[in-house]
């Protein structure tokens, strides 16, 4: 994998340390495991899905969990330890956690699984205050029309 050396954008921005800060732990996490595999899909102008390969899980042992800005799905094997002799295993059956920093307004609406592969619906949602509203333009000359329309009623 590819490793992205951002220093030399740290020495022309100013302010933005959360940003900066966000990528250097993207790279870091995307080095470090690269398990289980997912997919990020962008479903409508304001909807998402993050699809995360997850064979061999069932429903209680998978956690979806968000805090804040933070979307954490969790699995959790029971140990296995019993008397199975594999002659080679090549489905992965541990533990992991993998985080996604969510932005501002993002919420999760769904999560399923279906055929092992665990779907999770999110959605922005823009407080009402934040919407862009269309601004009547009145002018003087139109207060004195309206003026006189509401004295002849």
């Amino acid at each position: 994998m590819r490793t992205i050396d951002f220093s030399p954008l740290y020495r022309s921005v100013v302010g933005f340390d959360r940003l900066a800060a966000l990528l250097d732990q993207a790279a870091a996490q995307e080095s470090a495991a690269g398990y289980p595999p997912y997919n990020i899909e962008r479903t409508d102008e304001n909807a998402y899905r993050i699809e995360i390969a997850v064979a061999g899980f069932r429903p209680e042992e998978l956690s979806v969990d968000v805090k804040e800005n933070l979307l954490t799905v969790a699995g959790r094997k029971a140990a296995n330890d019993d008397a199975r002799k594999f002659l080679h295993r090549g489905l992965a059956e541990r533990n992991f956690e993998r985080r996604f920093q969510l932005a501002d307004y993002v919420v999760v609406t769904d999560a399923a699984l279906d055929n092992g592969l665990l779907s999770i619906s999110l959605k922005r949602e823009l407080p009402e205050a934040l919407k862009p509203r269309s601004i009547a333009i009145t002018s003087p000359s139109t207060k004195q029309i309206e003026g006189k329309g509401k004295k002849a009623a």
